[in-house]
């Protein structure tokens, strides 16, 4: 069975550990030295439309994606450290 890097993108990515969603494909590593794939990267959420900054980047090796499925791939990693909360406001808006 073989998958077109555009087929990754539309796949949920969930970690086995816990059952939790991490988001789908946004992006492969692909060591161009040796042609092969190295890591699935899920882009970090936005907080706050953005106007806090965004969580970090998940990066998932390609040795712990265990199973790619037809929708889902499932990965055996630690899963991630929620976004912290946005810094305090000060004041009022207006």
């Amino acid at each position: 069975m073989s998958c077109c890097i555009a087929e990754l993108r539309n796949k949920e990515v969930i970690c086995k550990s816990n059952g939790s969603r991490l988001g789908n494909v946004d992006d492969v590593e692909i060591d161009i030295a040796n042609g092969k794939l190295v890591a699935i990267i899920i882009y970090g959420k936005s907080r706050m439309m953005g106007f806090w900054g965004k969580c970090e980047d998940l990066v998932i090796p390609w040795c712990d994606i265990d199973v790619i499925g037809e929708d889902t791939i499932l990965v055996n990693c630690t899963c991630p450290k929620p976004c912290p909360p946005p810094p305090p406001q000060r004041g009022r808006w207006m």
